[in-house]
């Protein structure tokens, strides 16, 4: 019989094979994806492989691209109302536009010309009754003991405040530098990322990697929680750290890319962190004369709210973008 601790390494390195291969699909998303190619990122026969990914993720490989595929695209056109649906079709990884309409009608339902119209909404809310209520992102992590590790934050150079009642914001166009970063994954609704930074500063901690203020925590965000069903979520638990570090079974490596971003300053209690979004994304962005890019979002946690006279959480919303 294997021991408990060699089966959790084991385990640990086959999650971190299929985290290579989803950061390896999120870059490539764009085109054709061959069995053989993501088969030799993960490191295994393209049989083996398969069926691990299957196993580990839930859904078949091809079921995962093509999800990811029409959700990236889903997104695209309400993002980029400029761009036609052809465009964005061919630019999501689709041979055709009759291809694209194909998947699109059988992920959501409608066509994309119908979604762009207002067909969202009914999607909006159809996700809306299936989420599960009651705990929040916030209050996962008060419990976990995670907030203990959140740093003090530095002020920002002038920005500019946007006020939304009752989150206040502080935002800045700037250019972010990319981020190398340790991370945990975690599959589900965004509540259970708490876990997965518990589990990232176990490691880090011993090694000597948790040195706040020069330490940043991050937690990045996949997946459009409108869009995709909270079992398929994927949000990524993650410590910047220095070029070089070794990592280990459930502790991957990953370089954030840098470019230009909107970065909305936030003061919020546990259960106003969607309510800071919002108030960037539904009233600050179609005014601005930006639209989203595809790079990675993520959230910069600046203190323990544990010190804060009212108990509330510092942090920086980071959303890319590029011009309308």
């Amino acid at each position: 019989m294997i021991p408990v601790d060699r089966r959790s390494l084991l385990r640990g390195e086959y999650l971190a094979r299929i985290n290579r291969v989803i950061d390896y699909i999120d870059r490539n998303i764009g085109r054709s994806l061959r069995l053989d190619e993501l088969a030799r990122v993960a490191n295994f026969s393209p049989f083996h492989f398969h069926r691990v990914f299957g196993a580990l993720v839930g859904e078949t490989l091809n079921d995962f691209i093509q999800r990811v595929r029409a959700e990236r695209a889903a997104s695209a056109l309400l993002d980029n109302p400029k761009a036609s649906i052809t465009e964005i079709a061919l630019d999501g990884g689709y041979s055709s536009s009759a291809a694209f309409a194909r998947a699109f009608r059988s992920r959501f339902g409608m066509s994309a010309s119908a979604w762009r119209q207002g067909g969202v909404e009914s999607w909006r809310k159809k996700r809306q009754v299936e989420r599960k209520t009651g705990t929040t992102l916030g209050k996962i992590w008060e419990e976990s003991g995670t907030a203990s590790y959140y740093p003090e934050g530095d002020e920002h150079s002038t920005p500019r405040r946007f006020s939304m009642n009752p989150v206040k914001l502080e935002i800045e166009v700037k250019e972010l530098p990319e981020l190398q970063v340790a991370y945990v994954r975690h599959i589900g609704p965004y509540g259970g990322v708490g876990q997965a930074f518990d589990k990232l500063m176990r490691w880090a901690g011993p090694r000597g990697l948790v040195r706040f203020p020069v330490t940043k925590l991050l937690g990045v965000y996949h997946d459009n929680p409108d869009i995709t069903e909270d079992a398929k979520l994927r949000s990524s638990a993650c410590l910047t750290v220095p070029s070089g570090t070794k990592v280990e079974g459930e502790v991957g490596l990953m370089a954030i890319p840098g470019g230009t971003f909107v970065v909305a300053r936030a003061e919020v209690s546990a259960s106003q962190f969607g309510e800071a979004w919002n108030a960037l994304m539904r009233d600050w962005l179609p005014e601005s004369g930006y639209q989203p890019d595809d790079r990675m979002c993520y959230e910069v946690y600046l203190n323990d709210p544990k010190t804060h006279p009212e108990g509330k959480f510092l942090i920086e919303i980071c959303q890319p973008i590029r011009p309308l």
